[in-house]
């Protein structure tokens, strides 16, 4: 990233991960053509962002095709016309993704979906009804970078 000041730290792109609920999963397709999907999305707290799918389609031909991924989240965007600028916060993810095949991981990244988007709920009965009708993906995290405008940052405490 050119622009160190406004890079932010892990914790805080880790922060946004967990605390935002979709973004977009960038993928290479069969013919080599960039495909961007908007998408929901938990984040492990550790290395891992899980996703669910149809069990066919374009962006499992792509994972298919193409391990490398990328993941995009855009935590705020301000749009301050007067100053012709947005305030953002946004981190982006680069890695490997494939689908997982190991039927306990399944479930545990469907769990964690649960857990994320229907808190408090059981899933065990919906879980069990979509197993093999849904399809679970994994992207290894390999790099994460944190970007916020610099007006965010001239904000920020010195202590910071």
């Amino acid at each position: 990233m050119r622009r160190f000041r406004q890079l932010l730290s892990v914790q805080s792109a880790k922060e946004i991960l967990n605390d935002s609920t979709n973004g977009v999963l960038s993928l290479m397709d069969t013919d080599g053509e960039p495909y961007g999907v908007p998408i929901n999305y938990v984040y492990d707290g550790d290395k891992a962002i899980y996703f669910h799918s149809a069990v066919a389609g374009r962006k499992l031909d792509c994972v298919a095709a193409n391990s490398r991924a990328s993941f995009c989240v855009v935590a705020q965007d301000q749009i301050v016309p007067a100053e012709f600028t947005s305030y953002f916060r946004s981190v982006i993810v680069s890695g490997e993704i494939q689908v997982v095949s190991d039927q306990d991981e399944i479930i545990k990244g469907l769990r964690l979906l649960c857990q994320k988007y229907s808190p408090g709920i059981d899933p065990t009965a919906e879980i069990t009804r979509g197993l093999g009708r849904v399809a679970v993906l994994r992207l290894d995290i390999e790099s994460l970078t944190g970007k916020e405008a610099i007006e965010l940052v001239k904000q920020r405490p010195a202590s910071e």
